[in-house]
């Protein structure tokens, strides 16, 4: 039987309803598939069907995330993307894209052999156990039945590790041995609170103590292992040039991005050094201006990072930031912000520490109306010298500015905005460039509209905190493909980018255990820039900061390049 194809003609461009709405059945097929598969992925999404799932990461598995990668492209294959709509086409080339990196992932990369660090369960149970999706006796029957297959998780995870990386092997121990606590004491204090027949509780408590004897066992493992080749962490030029291209999908290649980089650290030189002539006077009254200008823009800095809150005080400091930026944004009518989407500022868990100081964990789509939690990284217990340092570079105008990337108008506003794209595939699909260039960007926006009140202070800390995203990707290409040292690396995060000791050595921790990513600052930042010059030219005196922030969060968490064709063609 002939289907009836109903073509609707605009300009410029035709779609065909049918295979519109035979691409939406194939959405929603995928994407039950796809949490099938990947129930962790599904449960940090807010869809708790497969809850009770832990997949065992042999060789199983992977055979079955190659079958569905090559199967799902096959029906690709078969949709006419030309009779699709500009919206359908990005959600189409987003699990296309997602589809090619599977077995790239599997075959090439081959991260399960060489990161012990991706092997821990303590997050996932961690996650069930304190979101409140479901009464608390159900969530703990659903972690018992996931307990179940824990053990067999990590005899799976000893038999994949090959010649693992040193720094990776570190952090796998560390974090393992920091969060076993949710088997052996958040579980029991909850089943204590539980409505729970005796028997229930017995159950639960013998495969808590079974979970963290299996945990303890792959830490144990990791450290007597012999090692004689450990792969080096450095991601290696190939490897590194085509995980860009399909994690970061940019307009611009790694090399292209560097050079930018390279670029824009001297335009960041040149303003802080403005701003630091204009500065000059009033902080060192008798003291001549150094001709060099790195020294000059150091001392300046120096004596501003001397303005910084106490250690016992930098939490609540944030909590005490965040209604301030809400009250802003809201005069200066920037963007709309939803009352009724909370935020709660909360000291980081263990199972998230050793990567980054602060990080935003939002609810997923199907769970919209959770709280979004701000994670501050603790620096109790750390040595006074430490403590000063990293306050130093916290200080109180790079705290305010970490408050805006991290929360709001940053990765919360962000967050919110996503849960609301009408497409779900352009949330769980997510881009990191979109997501970390949108928070980057979002400094600037706040500065450009009056944050700070304009003053010299702020505006040379900004310029600071930006060099900071400049040079991540900077270090992140020459670090993985040029194989820069760890004293040049240094040298470019505390001479050339400003940085206290403390963050310097931090970042040189984070540039080993991850790659690719640091570069998804800088370059979602300046195609946003990018974007907003060309929306504004085409919109004239129309253009309102408002109208375009809302717009390009109105498409979820796709990559720039998607987005840049929906705005300046939703006209056509």
């Amino acid at each position: 039987m002939k289907k009836l194809c109903i073509l609707l003609i605009f300009p410029f461009f035709t779609f065909n309803i049918v295979a519109q709405n035979e691409f939406s059945i194939y959405k929603d097929s995928f994407i039950e598939q796809l949490w099938s598969l990947y129930p962790s992925w599904a449960s940090n999404s807010g869809y708790y069907k497969y809850n009770y799932k832990l997949n065992i990461p042999d060789e199983v598995n992977r055979k079955e995330q190659l079958v569905f990668s090559e199967n799902q492209l096959a029906i690709l294959n078969t949709i006419s993307i030309d009779q699709l709509t500009l919206a359908d086409k990005t959600d189409f080339f987003l699990i296309r894209d997602f589809l090619k990196n599977i077995p790239w992932e599997l075959n090439e990369l081959k991260e399960y052999e060489w990161n012990p660090s991706i092997y821990n369960v303590n997050g996932d149970f961690s996650y069930l156990l304190n979101t409140e999706y479901a009464p608390l006796e159900d969530r703990l029957r659903t972690i018992n039945e996931k307990m179940k297959y824990v053990a067999a998780y990590f005899e799976a995870a000893k038999s994949n590790i090959k010649n693992p990386t040193i720094e990776h092997t570190k952090l796998a121990i560390e974090q393992n041995k920091n969060s076993v606590d949710v088997f052996s004491d958040d579980i029991p204090k909850a089943v204590e609170l539980a409505n729970l027949t005796k028997e229930e509780k017995i159950a639960i408590l013998e495969n808590a103590t079974a979970c963290k004897k299996s945990v303890l066992s792959f830490v144990t493992f990791l450290e007597k292992m012999p090692n004689l080749h450990p792969r080096d962490f450095r991601l290696g030029k190939e490897l590194y040039v085509t995980k860009f291209s399909q994690q970061i999908q940019s307009e611009y290649n790694s090399d292209e991005l560097f050079y930018m980089a390279l670029n824009r650290k001297k335009y960041l030189h040149e303003q802080m050094f403005h701003y630091t002539q204009v500065l000059w006077k009033d902080y060192f009254t008798n003291k001549a201006i150094p001709k060099d200008t790195i020294v000059a823009i150091r001392m300046m800095i120096d004596t501003l990072s001397a303005k910084h809150i106490k250690a016992e005080d930098f939490q609540t400091s944030i909590e005490k930031h965040i209604p301030l930026l809400v009250d802003f944004i809201n005069n200066k009518n920037l963007i709309y912000l939803d009352p009724s989407k909370p935020l709660e500022v909360r000291k980081e868990p263990a199972y998230m520490a050793g990567v980054a100081g602060a990080s935003i964990s939002s609810p997923g789509p199907y769970d919209k109306e959770s709280k979004t939690y701000y994670n501050v990284g603790s620096i109790e217990g750390w040595p006074k010298d430490k403590q000063e340092s990293y306050l130093r570079e916290y200080n109180n105008y790079i705290l305010q500015i970490l408050d805006i990337h991290e929360a709001i108008p940053g990765h919360y506003t962000q967050g919110i905005y996503a849960n609301q794209s009408p497409s779900i595939i352009k949330t769980i699909l997510g881009n990191g460039a979109m997501i970390e260039g949108w928070a980057v960007y979002s400094e600037l926006m706040m500065l450009e509209n009056g944050y700070g009140n304009n003053s010299p202070e702020m505006w040379l800390m900004y310029y600071k905190w930006n060099l900071r995203s400049t040079c991540n990707t900077i270090l992140d290409i020459g670090v993985h493909t040029q194989n820069m040292s760890k004293e040049d690396a240094l040298d470019l995060l505390t001479r050339q980018a400003f940085q206290q000791k403390a963050e310097a050595e931090g970042k040189w921790n984070r540039v080993q255990l991850s790659n690719v990513q640091l570069c998804s600052y800088f370059s979602g930042f300046k195609e946003i820039i990018d974007l907003r010059e060309a929306y504004k030219k085409e919109q004239g005196a129309a253009y309102s900061v408002k109208t375009f922030n809302e717009e390009f969060l109105s498409y979820g968490s796709i990559p720039v390049k998607y987005i840049k064709q929906l705005m300046l063609n939703k006209q056509k």
